[in-house]
């Protein structure tokens, strides 16, 4: 065999060997990122992490599943309740951040505050949205 064939082959075995250090060094970098850090795809598993109780979860997700069917942007086209929670005045969530029109963790924030103040808790929201068919 020539000596440049065997250089070849050598030097494409190096090649390959460096490829492979390089890409186990990558999948060990992935592998140290915390499952936490990929934010939540939804408006639904933003709720679902920022109430952890499950009963008041489900309460407000009923009343967001009824409102808005998890629609961030839903707008009701005679009275202008705007949002997941479908606030009226729409305008009314700044108070949780300017980025209300478009981030429905701001939205949930204001709800979940909404919910609290008026009723005591999304149970009581939902219990009165039961009743009533608004809140």
């Amino acid at each position: 065999m020539s000596y440049a064939i065997i250089r070849r082959i050598a030097a494409s075995k190096k090649t390959l060997a460096g490829t492979v250090v390089g890409l186990a060094a990558a999948g060990s970098l992935l592998a140290t990122v915390p499952a936490q850090a990929a934010a939540p795809t939804s408006a639904k598993a933003i709720a679902q992490q920022m109430i952890k109780d499950p009963a008041q979860f489900a309460a407000f997700s009923n009343i967001v599943e009824h409102e808005s069917g998890w629609d961030y942007t839903a707008t009701n086209a005679s009275s202008g309740a705007y949002g997941l929670v479908q606030a009226l005045p729409a305008s009314k969530m700044a108070s949780a951040g300017a980025d209300w029109k478009t981030n429905p963790a701001t939205q949930i924030k204001w709800g979940l505050d909404y919910m609290n103040s008026r009723y005591g808790s999304p149970v009581g929201a939902w219990n009165f949205w039961q009743a009533n068919h608004w809140y």
